[in-house]
C-alpha cells in the first residue's frame, strides 16, 4: 500500500495488496435492454490531435460494414460529435431511460450536446460530476443491439478516463496522436495508463501526419517528420495510421457531413477492430 493511500480504491489505478477482487471490480451492467458486444475506446494524452475526428471516421467505416454502430460522446465540456454529424435534434427520454439520436445512416450518438438546450452553452462542472455524467451514457441510455460502440475520450488520465476504464468494459484502446517528437512521451503516459488498467492497446492514428501536394502528389511533413513507427514498435503497437491534412475532412467535420469523407487511411485499423474476438 501506498503511504499516500486514501483507501479510495475507485479513484485509485494502482495495484497493492490491499486490493481485493471485490473492490477492484467497479464495472456498471449497461441499460437492460442494451446489448453492447464490444467497446473500443479513442484516447489522447493531449488535446486538439484529433480524437473526435478519428472516433467519427472508425464509426462510419464500421457502419459501412453492416455493423450496428454506436458513439458515446465521452468529451462531457467539450462535445463536438453531434456537430460532425450534423445532427442538431435533442435526445428524448421515456420512462424506460433515455435514447440515443440517429445519425443520417444509422449510427446510434450519445452526446452532452443532445442535452442542452444550446450546442453552445458551457459545461462548468467538477471532475466528480462529469465523471458520473459519462457512466450514467452507459447505465441509462437505451442503446439497443451494438456492434461496435466507439468512446470519444476527453484528452489526458484524469477522471473521466479513470471512470471509464473502471466503469465500462473496454476491449482495447486507440491512441491518437500527432507527428511532433515530444508526443513520444504523451504517448507513452497513455500506454502506461492501459497498462495499468489491463487494456489492451490496439493500434495509433498520427493525425496531421502530412500534407498531399495536389498537383505532384508529394507529401510534405509539415509538422515534422513522423515518428509514429518508431513508437508503435517501441510499445509493441501492432497497428499503425497516418492521417493527412486534408481541407476536405474539416469541412466534411464542419458541414456535418463526415458520413460522406472518402479515403482509405483507417482501413486497416478498422479491419484490425473487426477482427479482434471479443
Amino acid at each position: 500500500m501506498s503511504e499516500d493511500c486514501n483507501n479510495d480504491c475507485q479513484s485509485c489505478g494502482s495495484e497493492c495488496s490491499e486490493r481485493t477482487s471485490e473492490q477492484t471490480d467497479f464495472r456498471a451492467q449497461p441499460h437492460e435492454l442494451s446489448n453492447i458486444k464490444k467497446v473500443i475506446c479513442i484516447v489522447s494524452g493531449k488535446g486538439g490531435v484529433g480524437k473526435s475526428l478519428v472516433t467519427s471516421m472508425l464509426a462510419v467505416l464500421s457502419n459501412r460494414n453492416d455493423y450496428q454502430t454506436a458513439i458515446l460522446d465521452a468529451d462531457i465540456t467539450g462535445p463536438s460529435i453531434p456537430k460532425a454529424f450534423g445532427i442538431h435534434k435533442k435526445a428524448e427520454a421515456s420512462d424506460l431511460g433515455l435514447f440515443p439520436v440517429k445519425s443520417t445512416t444509422g449510427i446510434s450518438i450519445m452526446s452532452l450536446n443532445l442535452l442542452l438546450n444550446n450546442d453552445t452553452d458551457p459545461v462548468v462542472w467538477r471532475g466528480p460530476l462529469v465523471a458520473g455524467t459519462v457512466k450514467q451514457f452507459w447505465t441509462d441510455v437505451i442503446w439497443g443491439d451494438i456492434d461496435y460502440m466507439f468512446i470519444d475520450m476527453p484528452p489526458g488520465t484524469g477522471d473521466v478516463p479513470l471512470t471509464v476504464f473502471q466503469s465500462i468494459p473496454i476491449d482495447g484502446l486507440i491512441i491518437v496522436t500527432s507527428p511532433q517528437e515530444l508526443v513520444s512521451m504523451i504517448v507513452e503516459k497513455a500506454v502506461n495508463m492501459a497498462k495499468m488498467m489491463n487494456i489492451p492497446v490496439l493500434g495509433i492514428v498520427e493525425n496531421m501526419s502530412y500534407v498531399k501536394c495536389p498537383d505532384c502528389g508529394k507529401e510534405y511533413h509539415v509538422f515534422g517528420e513522423s515518428h509514429i513507427d518508431t513508437i508503435a514498435e517501441k510499445f509493441g503497437i501492432k497497428s499503425v495510421a497516418k492521417l493527412p491534412v486534408d481541407a476536405k475532412l474539416s469541412a466534411a467535420c464542419d458541414a456535418g457531413k463526415i458520413e460522406l469523407f472518402n479515403g482509405d487511411w483507417l482501413d486497416n485499423m478498422i479491419t484490425m477492430i473487426e477482427s479482434e474476438e471479443k
